[in-house]
């Protein structure tokens, strides 16, 4: 089962918007982001989307600080195609941020890109 956090101002219309794809071995939870940084770390988790006004800095700041830059990747507020963020996740990034007003569109390409990688 790959696990996906979310965080961030719109952390819990993220995880609805996931929950609703009902995409098989993806499973869903609210985080905050420092207690997300660490079940990425531990291993008890696999990926975190996080949001912000922007997608810029505070959906990213602290999981940007405790996993590095290599693992983390914003969209700020531009949409990935299905190919990019596919790409992204083969490339190891395992932490993303996005503008909250982005979510409808980001966090679905997103969901779909993890559960692809994981099948």
């Amino acid at each position: 089962m790959t696990k996906i956090l979310t965080g961030g101002v719109g952390k819990l219309e993220v995880a609805e918007t996931v929950r609703q794809l009902a995409l098989d071995g993806v499973d869903v939870a609210v985080s905050s982001d420092m207690d997300a940084a660490m079940k990425l770390r531990a291993g008890q988790a696999d990926y975190y989307l996080g949001t912000c006004h922007t997608g810029a800095g505070a959906s990213l700041g602290v999981l940007l600080g405790l996993m590095g830059s290599a693992a983390c990747h914003t969209f700020g507020r531009s949409v990935p195609t299905e190919d990019e963020a596919s790409a992204l996740i083969a490339a190891g990034k395992k932490v993303f941020g996005f503008g909250m007003d982005k979510t409808a569109a980001v966090a679905p390409v997103l969901a779909r890109a993890i559960a692809a990688h994981h099948v």
